[in-house]
C-alpha cells in the first residue's frame, strides 16, 4: 500500500479544526503521513522579535492540532511545518507541491486563501496544487430562538466563485454506537431461590 501524504492547513479558526477532524474520520488511513501546515504572514519591515513571536504562536497552534490527532488516533504519523508566507496562498501552493501531497484539506471560511487563489487562477486551483483539494465547511447550527436563518450571516463566504474542481463537504464523523452490555435475565434455572411466605417463629 502506497503511503499517501495528506496536508491539513492549520489556522486559528474553528472550521480548520473541523476540517482536521473530518480528515481523521473520513480520509486518513493507516500508514498515511499527515502534515499540519501553518503559514503565518509577516509584514515588512518587521523586527526579529515580532517574527519570532509569530513563529512561536504558529508552533503552539500546530501543537494544539496535533493534540486533536493524538486524542483520536494516537498512532497517526504526523509532521508539523510552520513557515512564513503571504495571505494569497502562494506559499501554501509551493509547500504542497514540494511535499508531493496527495490531498490538501482546508477549512473554508470568509477569509480563506482559496477565494484569493480562485480570483488569481480562476478554475485552475486544483491544477496549480497538483493534488486533490477538499474544502470543509463548518456544520450549520440551528438558529437561536427568536431568530430566523435569514437573519444569520452565511458561514462559507462568497459562493459566486467557481469551485468546480474543489470538493466541498460538511463534517461527517461516523457515529460510534454505545457498546452493548450482555445481560442474561435468567442464567440458570437452578439459581432461582424460592422462599416460603410462612410467618417466622418467634424466638422463645
Amino acid at each position: 500500500m502506497d503511503v499517501r501524504k495528506i496536508v491539513v492547513v492549520v489556522e486559528d479558526e474553528e472550521v480548520s479544526r473541523t476540517a482536521l477532524q473530518w480528515s481523521l474520520h473520513n480520509l486518513l488511513r493507516y500508514g498515511d503521513l499527515l502534515t499540519l501546515l501553518h503559514v503565518f504572514s509577516a509584514t515588512k519591515p518587521m523586527s526579529k522579535n515580532k517574527a519570532r513571536m509569530l513563529r512561536l504562536q504558529g508552533y503552539q497552534l500546530a501543537l494544539s492540532f496535533k493534540e486533536i490527532c493524538n486524542s483520536n488516533f494516537f498512532n497517526t504519523n504526523i509532521e508539523m511545518i510552520v513557515t512564513e508566507g503571504d495571505q494569497e496562498g502562494r506559499k501554501i501552493v509551493a509547500m504542497v507541491r514540494e511535499i508531493g501531497a496527495s490531498a490538501l484539506v482546508v477549512g473554508l471560511h470568509h477569509q480563506s486563501f482559496l477565494y484569493k487563489l480562485a480570483l488569481a487562477h480562476g478554475d485552475n486551483i486544483a491544477n496549480s496544487l497538483s493534488c486533490r483539494v477538499l474544502a470543509i465547511k463548518q456544520p450549520e447550527l440551528p438558529p437561536p430562538r427568536g431568530k430566523t436563518r435569514e437573519m444569520l450571516p452565511p458561514l462559507d463566504g462568497s459562493t459566486t466563485l467557481d469551485f468546480s474542481q474543489i470538493e466541498i463537504s460538511g463534517l461527517q464523523a461516523p457515529d460510534i454506537p454505545t457498546p452493548k452490555i450482555p445481560y442474561r435475565i435468567c442464567p440458570s434455572p437452578s439459581a432461582i431461590l424460592w422462599r416460603s411466605r410462612g410467618s417466622r417463629k418467634k424466638r422463645s
